[in-house]
């Protein structure tokens, strides 16, 4: 609910009490934006909701409410429509003065939280020794993105890196490299990330077929878990090697994150055992120690248990995330967590959580979250895959997007004769090619899959990056048409409204706060794409409809200021989700 809305609804409801008396107080006065402007701009129905409890028709209770309703600072008169809808119409005045006031705001009227708290976002979450694939694409920008919002409303933000760093992979391939490449395990860089990963298979599949060496491999899982120092050097290096690679990606990306793998909770999971021991709810099953979950069931409808420690004593990742849970709790003093994984972990996740809450380890101020994310899929409506049928590693995806955008410009250039700098060139193939990859994903209702498409998110038509950018540039091209500094022009430009466009795209850039307040609730990116979509689309209607620098004063410095505050609005919105602006394309 924005600000006019709240207003508006102390209003009512001290209507509604000077009205029917102090029992109404509280009464929701169900006030909504109108679903059609001609209907005005918000419509009340609490007359309809009243009727059966005061015994009179809704358009009587309408009536007597807006004998006593006081807002006419706010709204023109009110109008009662259909069998008992209060129509409200803003005050064009209302709307100047409201705009006058954002223009003065460098965070546009978004305020920050009264009680700002410690929230976790995990995110990304690659595995040691893997390179980061098309399926880390969604969480690494999804969990960015609500970093980014919650930062802004002015939570105290952890964005935590919960790589997979530990475990019989570890084991695994430091026993295959002593064999095959040894220099891997005492010199830096001796391998790179391709290398690495195909090392990798080589040991998965010698594992999968030589007992030997399977043995082999869990010696030195025994040898890394007792912190034996030439395993522990190996597998450091391993780590290091693994992690300058995701960093190439997180620069691209212009995301950050605390690392915190597996293996930084290790010496926890002995004391999540036993505390679960101590609370009664640790079951021994075929030699594993258990938990049996409410809800959920095998094929065979027996009870399932999510198996916390297996029976040759390893632990599962069940222990590592309880471990995890329990540490951001009392260590971190979290009081939201929020990971954001496939919406194929939803199962382990309900699981855990039970877990925890059986165990009583989740107080009543700590509220934790799955925000699960739908697959990426190819133009064949098949998960997204190479030609060779290979998962599309990450890094060749961004670069597929920034090289395609390269071609375009270059094309562009040579067809209307111009010339550029190539370090103007490669920086906004870098930042149109990211920003359609990021915006593409985001604006999708994230529970979706969707469909990769190069040619749709590179498009400068509809709902994509280069939209919201051209329209941004659009403004800069006012600017510097005009020979305009924004600021120089102040934050006094006095706003007049008189055209209908005018009119529609001041009561959008109001809105701001309010949908910056619901993806901070909701954790859904693509409501925040959905406002800047419409914002880009009713600057261009104005854009055609209302001539800026031709104007004459006053109307001109007011329209100039339209445009400035649509450029910061496009700007800090695009911000929240991890996207550079262009001041030309």
């Amino acid at each position: 609910m924005n600000a006019t809305q709240e207003q508006l609804k102390v209003k009512f409801e001290q209507a509604l009490v000077a009205a029917f008396g102090a029992e109404y107080a509280g009464v929701d006065p169900i006030l909504v934006a109108a679903s059609n402007p001609k209907f005005g701009d918000y419509q009340a129905n609490v007359a309809l909701s009243l009727s059966k409890r005061l015994g009179k028709q809704p358009r009587a209770i309408a009536a007597t409410i807006v004998e006593e309703l006081d807002i006419a600072a706010i709204c023109e008169p009110p109008e009662i429509a259909g069998p008992g809808f209060i129509n409200l119409k803003l005050k064009t005045a209302y709307l100047e003065a409201q705009l006058q006031a954002i223009q003065r705001d460098p965070r546009l009227g978004v305020p920050t939280v009264k009680d700002p708290q410690r929230e976790v976002v995990d995110f990304s979450s690659p595995n040691i020794a893997k390179e980061m694939h098309v399926g880390h694409l969604r969480s690494t920008i999804i969990g960015d993105c609500i970093a980014r919002i919650l930062e802004f409303r002015g939570h105290h933000v952890l964005r935590l890196n919960h790589v997979g760093d530990w475990g019989t992979q570890f084991g695994m391939l430091i026993a295959y490299l002593r064999e095959v490449y040894p220099q891997a395990l005492t010199t830096a860089n001796a391998l790179d990330i391709g290398d690495l990963v195909s090392f990798y298979r080589q040991a998965k599949q010698r594992f999968d077929a030589d007992e030997a060496f399977q043995e082999t491999a869990r010696q030195e899982v025994v040898k890394l878990q007792a912190g034996a120092e030439d395993t522990i050097h190996a597998w450091k290096l391993l780590c290091q090697q693994s992690r300058l690679e995701f960093q190439v990606i997180y620069d691209l990306l212009d995301v950050k994150l605390i690392e915190r793998g597996e293996s930084f909770y290790n010496s926890l999971l002995p004391g999540v055992v036993e505390d679960l021991d101590k609370s009664g709810l640790l079951v021994e099953n075929q030699g594993a120690k258990c938990v049996f979950l409410e809800g959920f069931t095998n094929r065979e409808g027996e009870p399932l248990p999510l198996i916390v420690q297996k029976s040759d004593g390893g632990f599962n990742y069940a222990a590592t995330d309880l471990a995890a849970l329990r540490y951001r709790i009392h260590q971190d003093e979290a009081k939201r967590i929020i990971y954001v994984t496939d919406a194929g972990q939803a199962n382990h996740f309900a699981q855990f959580f039970q877990v925890a809450r059986k165990a009583g380890w989740i107080p009543d101020d700590v509220e934790l979250v799955h925000v699960p994310f739908g697959l990426v899929l190819g133009e064949d409506g098949k998960k997204f895959k190479t030609r060779s049928g290979d998962t599309v590693r990450l890094r060749d995806l961004l670069d597929e997007a920034v090289n395609r955008v390269r071609a375009d410009l270059e094309n562009r250039l040579q067809e209307y004769g111009r010339t550029e700098t190539e370090e103007f060139i490669a920086h906004a193939a870098e930042v149109i090619g990211i920003s359609a990859v990021k915006y593409a994903d985001l604006s999708q209702n994230r529970t979706s899959n969707y469909v990769f498409s190069y040619d749709k998110m590179l498009s400068l038509k509809g709902n994509t990056a280069p939209y919201m950018l051209y329209a941004y540039v659009r403004t800069q091209g006012i600017s510097r048409e005009g020979n305009i500094d924004f600021e120089q022009l102040g934050t006094e430009a006095k706003i007049l409204l008189a055209e209908d466009t005018e009119l529609t795209l001041a009561k959008h850039l109001l809105q701001l706060s309010e949908v910056v307040s619901e993806v901070e609730k909701d954790l859904l990116p693509n409501r925040l794409c959905e406002y800047l979509y419409s914002l880009s689309d009713k600057f261009n209607k104005f854009y055609e409809n209302c001539p800026v620098l031709q104007s004459e004063e006053p109307v001109r410095t007011s329209r100039l200021g339209l445009c400035n505050l649509t450029a910061r609005t496009l700007k800090l919105g695009l911000s929240l989700m991890g996207i550079s602006v262009l001041e030309r394309m």
